[in-house]
């Protein structure tokens, strides 16, 4: 038996909102429906992330829009959500579970992301967060890579956003993109960063068929899972260092493992979000990775999560 002197405290606090546990689900997986948000509730997550809404219900791109491979897997979903009425409504109910809820807001147009913002703020999230980044939407571009958009978006969200906000970014690939960003961070401040969503517009074939692997898009999709991995870890290293580590960030890519965890912490993230291996794996994935990240932790002689955020040495 563990005694209780023995154990790794696994909590932590962003933006002033404590989190029994840092690991939770990514926007996304597996909490579309009023079900899947309230398994997540009951579940070891420590915290509920509801899926990135619009302004109407979406039935999202056509099927089949995920497709899981030996590196991770790539999905076109094409925000299929019930709408940010609905979660609106559902939010007081989540909140029963006694963990922090973040609601994901998107929208198909700028004007969308403050109308969906004010409402939802009004339910009562403990966090929000905009998605400027979902990269399957055909059509629709990724606001992320346009700083000038961001920055004016963020400025009309946090007009109408009490509690606290976030935003979730997509890969950037050039230290001029992390500095670009950052400097919109620094005019339009925001309370913690989400590093980061899929790869956008990966194309993965199966040579047997001849074939790409989902229908939407001409099979491009975003890509998620281990393969992603290491551009997260830049990205979240990148922004921690811009800001000295005052932002928390919560990592998010590649992570399978306690041992993955352990490297989002390690570059600057104070929770970690999990996707594909949630998709794959199902509920109990919290549990497994939570005891191995408390067995990484014990092995090193960290007494806590938060001791080891940003403690990545360079060479």
């Amino acid at each position: 038996m563990t005694l209780a002197h023995d154990t790794v405290d696994l909590s932590c606090t962003i933006a002033g909102v404590r989190f029994p546990l840092c690991l939770m689900n990514a926007s996304g997986a597996l909490c579309v429906t009023r079900e899947e948000l309230e398994a997540l509730g009951r579940s070891r997550t420590g915290a509920i992330v509801t899926k990135s809404m619009t302004l109407e219900a979406r039935t999202g791109n056509p099927e089949p829009r995920y497709y899981p491979f030996a590196g991770g897997s790539i999905n076109s979903m094409g925000l299929p959500n019930l709408g940010y009425r609905a979660y609106a409504e559902l939010i007081p109910a989540l909140k029963t579970f006694r963990k922090p809820v973040i609601a994901s807001v998107a929208g198909l147009c700028e004007d969308d992301f403050p109308e969906i913002a004010r409402t939802i703020a009004r339910a009562g999230p403990d966090l929000v967060e905009v998605n400027l980044s979902c990269p399957n939407i055909a059509g629709k571009p990724q606001i992320g890579y346009d700083f000038e958009a961001s920055e004016r978006l963020i400025r009309r969200v946090r007009a109408v956003v009490d509690c606290p906000l976030g935003v979730k970014l997509p890969p950037y690939f050039d230290p001029a993109h992390h500095a670009a960003m950052a400097e919109v961070l620094k005019r339009a401040p925001v309370d913690f960063l989400s590093l980061i969503n899929s790869v956008g517009n990966a194309l993965v074939i199966d040579p047997d068929r001849e074939s790409v692997v989902i229908k939407p898009k001409g099979g491009f999709g975003g890509l998620g899972g281990p393969g992603i991995k290491p551009v997260a870890l830049a990205n979240v290293r990148a922004f921690w260092k811009a800001f000295d580590g005052r932002i928390p960030i919560i990592g998010v890519g590649g992570v399978v493992s306690g041992t993955d965890a352990f490297e989002h912490l390690l570059a600057g993230a104070s929770a970690v979000q999990i996707g594909t291996a949630l998709v794959e794996e199902g509920l109990k994935v919290f549990d497994r990775i939570a005891g191995e990240l408390q067995a990484v932790l014990k092995k090193k002689g960290y007494p806590s999560a938060t001791a080891v955020v940003g403690r990545l040495k360079e060479l």
